[in-house]
């Protein structure tokens, strides 16, 4: 889990932090398959010590209780999702490409995290209140990196003068769109393959950019 600030929250005695990240993302990934299976309350810390191949006391000096494991696990998805957004913002493309990038990335990361979303969604109400708030927190801080990546197009004249409130509900949009593949595969899989349903929402979105550039020109008379 690259650059986690709030799974440091979740407290460890062990010294070597890259062996930490790794030994938590194995354990999220594990308790993802077995949430699934057999519910959250009736996973037992014996069989996600199974799971992950590790002892139940080599276990516990990387969490302190179940409620640690859901929570890495909702952190597991905004640390690959944000890392690879990032990586696409890094790239030397321009303009509407640049957000072309951001978005497949975004896409691209909800489709190999998609049980990780899944489960996200029905059971983070489990999670104590004050984790709860720091989930939400990691989602908002993702949408704000499209958010933040429209008002620099635009700035440069590369995207239409948008209102902050529209460019604000699209990076919403955007962020809903990605998680809906995971909600809907089911449908979906069946007739998509993951490149045709970012082709198709992708051009969705920047057909709603070219309808508000065209709102915004007629707004201003000549």
């Amino acid at each position: 889990m690259e650059n986690d600030i709030f799974a440091d929250e979740v407290t460890t005695n062990i010294k070597n932090q890259e062996l930490v990240k790794e030994r938590r993302r194995q354990i999220a990934d594990g308790a993802v398959k077995l949430f699934i299976k057999h519910g959250y309350h009736k996973t037992t810390t014996r069989a996600l010590a199974r799971e992950t191949g590790l002892s139940i006391g080599s276990l516990y000096e990387y969490v302190s209780t179940k409620d640690d494991v859901l929570y890495l696990v909702c952190i597991a998805i905004h640390s690959e999702v944000e890392q690879g957004v990032k990586d696409a913002l890094a790239r030397p493309t321009v303009g509407k490409e640049a957000l072309a990038e951001v978005i497949r990335e975004y896409f691209l990361a909800c489709n190999r995290m998609s049980d990780h979303v899944l489960l996200m969604y029905q059971v983070t109400h489990f999670l104590p209140l004050k984790w709860q708030e720091k989930v939400l927190e990691a989602e908002l801080r993702i949408t704000n990196l499209f958010i933040e990546a429209m008002r620099e197009l635009r700035r440069i004249g590369k995207l239409p003068m948008l209102e902050d409130d529209t460019i604000n509900l699209i990076g919403h949009n955007i962020s809903v769109l990605g998680h809906t593949w995971a909600f809907r595969r089911w449908y979906f899989g069946k007739h998509f393959t993951i490149e045709q349903y970012i082709e198709q929402q992708t051009e969705f979105i920047m057909s709603f950019l070219e309808k508000s550039k065209s709102a915004t020109v007629g707004n201003h008379p000549a």
